[in-house]
């Protein structure tokens, strides 16, 4: 008999705290599905899901992050037009100037007010819940 498992993945919202108002880093995908989207991707088997995060921030943007802590756990199963994956979200803080790398294409820095209407996967809801929480410190409900 075969299962089929979701894929567990990472999302890292990465705040540059060397600039004011601490804006975040997007990238704009090189493959399918196109657009913007938080950093992140695959773990790998035997890693962890704090060094799969680490090590795609540092493929992505070509800058090392420190995990400041998770924001939550995303697991629609239609998030990815690909295949059913589990995302565990990090809030991240970094330094420097990123560079986009791996799956890159190109690097943004974006302020609440900048951030991109063409956000892949499921990241618009993810930074809606992020933008709450770094604001008005509700974390995001369960089951919402």
């Amino acid at each position: 008999m075969a299962y089929r498992n979701p894929a567990p993945t990472v999302d890292i919202i990465v705040e540059l705290c060397d600039r004011p108002h601490r804006p975040i880093i997007l990238i704009e995908r090189k493959r399918e599905p196109f657009g913007w989207a938080i950093p992140g991707g695959f773990v790998d088997y035997g890693e962890t899901v704090e060094t799969a995060a680490k090590r795609e921030a540092l493929e992505e943007i070509s800058i090392e992050v420190q995990l400041v802590e998770q924001l939550g756990v995303y697991s629609d199963p239609a998030r990815d037009p690909r295949q059913h994956t589990i995302s565990v979200v990090f809030i991240a803080t970094a330094t420097g100037d990123p560079k986009a790398a791996d799956d890159a294409k190109t690097v943004g820095i974006f302020q609440p007010w900048e951030v991109p209407q063409n956000l892949c996967f499921d990241h618009g809801r993810i930074l809606q819940d992020y933008w709450s929480y770094r604001h008005h410190g509700m974390r995001p409900r369960l089951g919402a």
